[in-house]
């Protein structure tokens, strides 16, 4: 009898206690880019936040120099 009662106390918290997938919230994704968020870290206090905002810097200036030259080989279609 008593593990009967056992097994159905178990049962009853079981079936009580909400999944992972039900605590969290309808809309699981972050609102947030990669650079966004690297961006955000180059203006910390942190030990190699600022070598993360020379290569943002650096990376924007790799793109446009991309740009200049796709738009002089016509590239820009």
């Amino acid at each position: 009898m008593q593990r009967i009662l056992c097994a159905s106390a178990l049962l009853l918290i079981l079936g009580c206690t909400r999944s992972e997938t039900e605590s969290r919230p309808m809309i699981d994704r972050d609102t947030l880019t990669r650079r966004q968020k690297d961006s955000i870290i180059a203006t910390l206090p942190l030990p190699g936040a600022k070598g993360v905002g020379a290569a943002l810097r650096s990376n924007d200036r790799a793109q446009e120099r991309a740009d200049r030259l796709d738009s002089l080989l016509g590239g820009g279609n």
